[in-house]
């Protein structure tokens, strides 16, 4: 099977024709092999036009609805972002690719050690990964976290409000995206914390996951 090709045809007619123009994004898209993601059993439909079972419950989101949540969040290549919900890892390699560290919190214990031990595989130094609730944003573990803010943030699951926890480590200037609605569907939002305040953008309806924490659900 040839999943480059496959992957070239995602990105194309999948992203790009659907108004994804960021030239790194794409060649991110390009590059990140999605079916070594996917569960063994499934790797035939790697790249069609949809979200897959992991397992634990979870998915793996559409390709297009990631790349709409990552071309909101406006990466360049010195930004340090924390992911909620790292799932397969997919999207905490994209992320890797864009952006110069990336923090991701998994609430699954497997998951969160499946997705360590891929993407170190994978040859990725700047990741770090913490298995716990991603509602109260990333807990550090070294004195130089301490104060740790974030250009970036974006929630891989649906949150009934915004969590405080993440809006407080979200930098000035910085943008958070976001499901937030019911458990069974949601609004895509982008948050901008400009001057202390914050501003929303909706990106229309989606549907994910729930976000389970302190949080969450």
């Amino acid at each position: 099977m040839d999943y480059e090709a496959q992957r070239i045809s995602m990105v194309e007619h999948q992203i790009k024709a659907r108004g994804i123009t960021d030239s790194r994004l794409l060649e991110a898209f390009r590059k990140v092999e999605r079916h070594l993601f996917i569960p063994s059993g499934s790797h035939h439909y790697s790249y069609s036009d949809g979200p897959m079972c992991i397992g634990e419950g979870q998915t793996i989101s559409q390709p297009y609805m990631v790349a709409l949540m990552l071309n909101c969040m406006k990466l360049s290549e010195e930004d340090i972002v924390l992911e909620i919900g790292t799932g397969s890892g997919y999207q905490t390699a994209l992320l890797a690719e864009v952006a110069e560290k990336v923090y991701s919190i998994e609430r699954i214990p497997s998951l969160a050690e499946k997705a360590h031990v891929l993407l170190k595989k994978l040859g990725y130094t700047n990741i770090s990964i913490q298995q716990g609730d991603g509602t109260k944003g990333w807990i550090p573990e070294s004195d130089e976290e301490k104060e740790i803010l974030f250009d970036s943030i974006v929630v891989s699951a649906a949150a009934p409000n915004v969590p405080d926890a993440l809006v407080s480590q979200l930098k000035e200037g910085g943008r958070l995206v976001i499901p937030v609605g019911s458990r069974f569907i949601q609004d895509l939002v982008c948050i901008h914390k400009e001057k202390g305040k914050i501003k929303k953008e909706g990106f229309g309806g989606c549907q994910f996951v729930p976000l389970i924490g302190e949080q969450g659900w």
